[in-house]
């Protein structure tokens, strides 16, 4: 189970009774905490909605303290959400405890148990009898993930916008998150790709040259970035223009590495053609590949 499945369940209200949700990211653990709130009405929340957290406190509490709070009928009559932060930090005394709610829990209240890292032991076993859902972000996650970051701000943001956000960005969720903070300044809805140019954080801070110069590093991680970056602002037929430019410039100061130029020009050749018949992006980045393999 992944993010879009929690997601989901949140869409439907946590329907059962106890979820397991875990992450090696804090950032997304805390924000869980925060989204599960939705499933309660917004009038509910007040009483309705309630965290513990076991871990940097000097006295934690119990879990019979916290199954108190399970089995109290709500006070407006709906049903009452408690999020438990650190499950991982449960005292050996109150595994037992647990277990016995998990196996008879309450008709009228959501236990949610957030845990950092990947369960082990007895806390692995307990996610084969409740809902596991797995909160770190794949990359095909991404997406999903800024469009309801987003939409917790009234803001839509297009696909080309978001794709233009994480090459700039990255896959760093605590950054991606302060940048959709930025967003909120812009002043319009749907956001597309040029309204992020000068927003955010990254947006022209790359040329041809840093992407060159990546590539001469083989830092792939890098070159994609940098590529992405400046895909938000060029064309790829005008971005090959710019690596070809710039590859004639760098091969008439070295005469002495004739075989290697020649390749490249070979390369950028193919990926003019590839543009030309096919369009889109992937004649480019496989260009960016065999680049980095020369």
């Amino acid at each position: 189970m992944s993010i879009k499945h929690f997601f989901q369940e949140v869409e439907k209200g946590l329907r059962l009774p106890v979820y397991f949700m875990y992450a090696t990211d804090p950032y997304l653990l805390k924000e869980a905490s925060l989204i599960a709130s939705r499933a309660l009405p917004e009038e509910e929340r007040g009483f309705g909605f309630s965290t513990f957290d076991l871990d940097g406190i000097e006295e934690k509490p119990s879990f019979d303290q916290i199954a108190d709070v399970l089995n109290t009928m709500p006070f407006m009559g709906g049903r009452r959400i408690v999020v438990v932060e650190n499950i991982q930090e449960l005292g050996k005394n109150d595994r037992e405890p647990l277990q016995k709610y998990v196996s008879d829990p309450s008709p009228y209240s959501v236990l949610i148990l957030l845990h950092r890292g990947n369960p082990k032991g007895q806390m692995k076993e307990l996610t084969k009898k409740v809902k596991a859902i797995l909160l770190d972000l794949r990359q095909q996650d991404f997406p999903l993930w800024i469009k309801d970051k987003a939409r917790q701000r009234a803001l839509v943001l297009t696909d080309r916008a978001i794709e233009y956000l994480l090459g700039v960005v990255g896959p760093d969720v605590g950054l991606l998150s302060s940048e959709l903070e930025k967003c909120t300044l812009i002043g319009k809805s749907p956001i597309d790709r040029d309204d992020l140019l000068g927003v955010v954080s990254g947006s022209g801070d790359y040329n041809v040259f840093d992407l060159v110069d990546a590539i001469k590093d083989k830092n792939i991680e890098r070159v994609f970035k940098i590529a992405k970056a400046l895909q938000g602002t060029a064309d790829p037929y005008s971005l090959l223009g710019a690596i070809n430019w710039y590859y004639s410039r760098m091969s008439t100061q070295d005469k002495s590495r004739t075989a290697y130029y020649d390749r490249v020009f070979g390369l950028l050749n193919e990926a003019d053609i590839g543009i030309k018949t096919s369009g889109g992006t992937f004649p480019l980045e496989y260009l960016l590949m065999k680049l980095l393999q020369v």
